[in-house]
């Protein structure tokens, strides 16, 4: 094998052009540790969060980032047995362990490695893995979302509302979810139920109209700010509101003290288990990943500009990278 690798790495902290491509050495595989050839990687909120200097104490420079993998196993350490050489794999790296997945090479524990679905690209299924891990956390663990309960999804379009819309359908609720009008269409076709125009519509008046007053069981917040602080607002008596953004300032959250309500604040851990049980639905075709821009590596300071934009340039779903192909597909406006 080559002992060297093309990356992009983080040289400081700040804008777009922050990253260079850069010649580095690939680690040794250690007994338990498998080197996957990257496929395809995906971007996050965390990767500009990080690149921007929000977690600067846990990331030490030069850093290689990432945490979206889809690939192939190129080397196995003596000691495992879980995967073989050529077996298609996707993971998550260890958030803050390591160097990331904006390589062509990564190195990772088995114990984080799982069985690619058969039935989608290595593009799709990158876009899955850090998403698909958080929103298995949000709605299965903690929430324990039942059938026949009710769940708002705050910003229905973005990457991590597309794949929760599909599993609560998959899981049996009655999906309510929030979304630009010109996103109704599409946030009905992964399985919202009812769509609610952010933009022009309380949320909060809206849902009790949809549910005769009665409010919803879980709140899902992927957005912070005035999605998070008013959520109880929407919810029913013993209701569950998960989010996974952090909070920089404190919240006022004595509503949700008259609801009786549950918060929990999700920061995924990556285990293999929950990876096997989205392959499980991807395989069935209830989950779906959505894609709404693919780019090559050497452009991941356009892909995080793409997705810091968001909806803004009409983006819809997770911006992936192709790390093997020189593939540019951008969302189109509507």
């Amino acid at each position: 094998m080559n002992d060297t690798m093309k990356a992009i790495v983080l040289g400081k902290f700040g804008g777009y052009d922050a990253f260079e491509m850069r010649d580095v050495a690939v680690p040794p595989v250690g007994p338990r540790q498998v080197r996957v050839r990257v496929h395809a990687t995906a971007i996050n909120p965390l990767d500009y969060q990080i690149r921007r200097g929000d977690y600067a104490d846990y990331v030490p420079l030069p850093a290689i980032t990432g945490h979206d993998i889809s690939g192939v196993v190129e080397e196995k350490g003596a000691n495992v047995t879980e995967v073989d050489v050529g077996d298609e794999v996707y993971y998550t790296p260890k958030i803050f362990g390591g160097p990331g997945s904006y390589a062509e090479q990564h190195i990772a524990d088995v114990e984080l490695v799982a069985r690619k679905p058969r039935n989608i690209s290595h593009l799709e299924a990158a876009s899955l893995t850090l998403v698909g891990g958080t929103v298995w956390e949000a709605l299965v663990t903690r929430a324990q979302l039942a059938v026949h309960e009710t769940i708002l999804i705050h910003g229905g379009a973005g990457g991590v509302a597309t794949i929760a819309i599909q599993l609560a359908k998959a899981m049996g609720a009655r999906v309510i979810t929030t979304a630009r009008a010109s996103n109704h269409d599409f946030v009905r076709s992964l399985g919202a139920d009812e769509a609610i125009d952010h933009t022009s519509d309380d949320y909060v008046s809206a849902v009790a109209e949809l549910t005769n007053g009665q409010g919803v069981n879980v709140v899902f917040d992927t957005i912070g700010g005035d999605a998070l602080t008013r959520s109880p607002l929407a919810l029913a008596d013993a209701g569950r509101v998960v989010s996974i953004v952090d909070i920089a300032q404190p919240q006022n959250l004595i509503e949700a003290w008259g609801k009786n309500a549950a918060y929990h604040f999700v920061f995924t851990r990556q285990n293999r288990g929950k990876l096997d049980a989205l392959t499980n639905l991807v395989e069935r075709g209830l989950i779906k990943p959505v894609i709404g821009a693919v780019l090559p590596l050497a452009r991941i300071g356009d892909a995080h500009e793409l997705l810091e934009a968001g909806s803004s340039r009409g983006l819809r779903g997770k911006v992936a990278i192709d790390v093997v192909g020189q593939t540019v597909e951008l969302p189109t406006r509507t």
